[in-house]
């Protein structure tokens, strides 16, 4: 099992758990909501908000976290993680902040204390990219954006 260090940020809400795993099985690991003053914060029909949460990671070299959108909360509601998924940096010490859309037609209040996404521990290899006079060929070449055909 991987360590990452969390801080609690001056707003985190001390009655809240430090991101969690909501079953044994789970991948990711829920994170809350934790909006200074225990306000709420809400999301106009096509903007974009940053959601914080109070918490800064010390993830280990090696490794992101990636922040997905929670499946419930993607269908039973309007609000999706626009930049799905997101990268937090292994050198990134400030605090996690969650980018949320709300693509619905109405206001969406988000609450202090809602698990509004969740965080996956991934490693990471980094590549050195090389300049090439062309590339190898394969069957489908530069063929996309459904090229390979729908069924």
């Amino acid at each position: 099992m991987v360590e990452v260090r969390v801080l609690t940020l001056e707003h985190f809400d001390p009655s809240f758990e430090l991101p969690f795993y909501a079953t044994p099985g789970a991948a990711g690991a829920d994170i809350r909501a934790s909006i200074p003053e225990k306000k709420s914060l809400t999301v106009k029909p096509g903007e974009r908000v940053l959601v914080p949460t109070g918490l800064s990671l010390e993830i280990p070299l090696g490794y992101e976290v990636q922040v997905r959108p929670r499946s419930g909360l993607s269908l039973k509601s309007p609000l999706l993680i626009v930049n799905s998924p997101g990268t937090i940096d292994c050198d990134y010490r400030g605090e996690v902040n969650i980018i949320v859309g709300n693509f619905g037609r109405e206001d969406y209040v988000i609450e202090h204390g809602l698990r509004v996404a969740q965080l996956v521990l991934s490693p990471v290899l980094q590549t050195k990219f090389i300049k090439a006079q062309a590339l190898g060929t394969t069957q489908r070449g530069a063929g996309g954006f459904g090229s390979t055909g729908t069924k």
